[in-house]
């Protein structure tokens, strides 16, 4: 991949250029070899000329805050982009409705609908990625989804046009939505209901005690591996892993949290071919045992 020109650009772009930059402290893992390219954008200008510059010359990887992503060790041929404080503003539309950067973390989008008095954000408190993220996988948990409260999407495609899209024009799924993989999203509009500070704060703290009773917290981890299958058991991934699989099976640093079992943890210098064994025996075991095809809820980068 040519990127001559590309550091040139450098000089001039509205952002922050890196180049065979190390990619292992970006992600919750703790785990990556390098990118051929990271690029910060500091503006949306600087977001499209950038897009427009290196066009598809490869592989582009949009990057939120990292905790859902398992990247190769080898060197990513392509560009890693993650947006930043530029795409990280909060507002409010009106007594009812919040616009965010799709930068910022879904945990202070809560925060920021609790002290404004709306309700119906309170789970996303429990969810530790980015509004982008939580778009691209309709994240969800204690029966709530991001398709329940989102109204609608800004975005860009690899290309450098932008668009708005309405949430009632996306088809989404448990855990993914129905759009093509070329888009970068810049800011979401949410929908939510008036309540009593008091009462949103209680309702917070109610799910936020049950996360940490139930899930790993402070360790290097990417959350939920697997999707729990939906219309094929009753039981969550977890207790199907649990009962195929013995929950000391480790590859080297890569192990099965204790605490959760579809949490998969870096123990200390896991290598990425080491999680990945992990996942594919786990899957096989689980498949061998229940007769269930577990689909990753992770995202792989290679």
């Amino acid at each position: 991949m040519e990127i001559e020109d590309i550091k040139k650009f450098k000089l001039s772009i509205d952002g922050d250029l890196f180049f065979d930059q190390s990619i292992k402290n970006l992600n919750w893992f703790n785990i990556g070899g390098k990118t051929k390219i990271l690029f910060k954008p500091k503006s949306l200008k600087g977001l499209i000329d950038y897009l427009k510059l290196y066009a598809s010359r490869g592989k582009i990887f949009i990057l939120g805050n990292g905790s859902n992503v398992l990247f190769d060790d080898k060197i990513f041929e392509g560009t890693v982009i993650k947006l930043g404080k530029s795409f990280s503003n909060i507002s409010l539309l009106n007594n009812e409705t919040i616009i965010a950067g799709t930068a910022v973390s879904q945990k202070k989008v809560s925060d920021f609908a609790r002290d404004n008095n709306i309700s119906g954000l309170e789970f996303m408190s429990c969810i530790p990625g980015s509004v982008g993220g939580g778009i691209r996988m309709n994240s969800g948990c204690f029966d709530k989804e991001f398709k329940d409260i989102l109204l609608s999407i800004q975005l860009v495609d690899f290309l450098g046009n932008i668009k708005s899209m309405p949430a009632n024009k996306i088809n989404f799924n448990y855990r993914s939505i129905e759009l093509p993989k070329d888009l970068i999203f810049l800011s979401a509009t949410f929908k939510g209901k008036r309540k009593n500070n008091s009462e949103i704060k209680k309702y917070m703290s109610q799910l936020i005690k049950k996360k940490e009773i139930a899930q790993p917290t402070k360790i290097k981890t990417s959350g939920s591996t697997f999707k729990n299958p939906i219309d094929q058991t009753n039981k969550k991934v977890w207790e199907l892993i649990k009962s195929s699989v013995g929950i000391d099976t480790a590859y080297g640093d890569a192990c099965i949290s204790q605490k959760h079992a579809n949490f998969f943890v870096n123990k200390k210098n896991a290598k990425s071919s080491d999680m990945k064994s992990l996942i594919e025996f786990v899957k096989k075991q689980v498949q061998n045992k229940t007769g269930i095809k577990l689909e990753l809820e992770i995202v792989i980068v290679e």
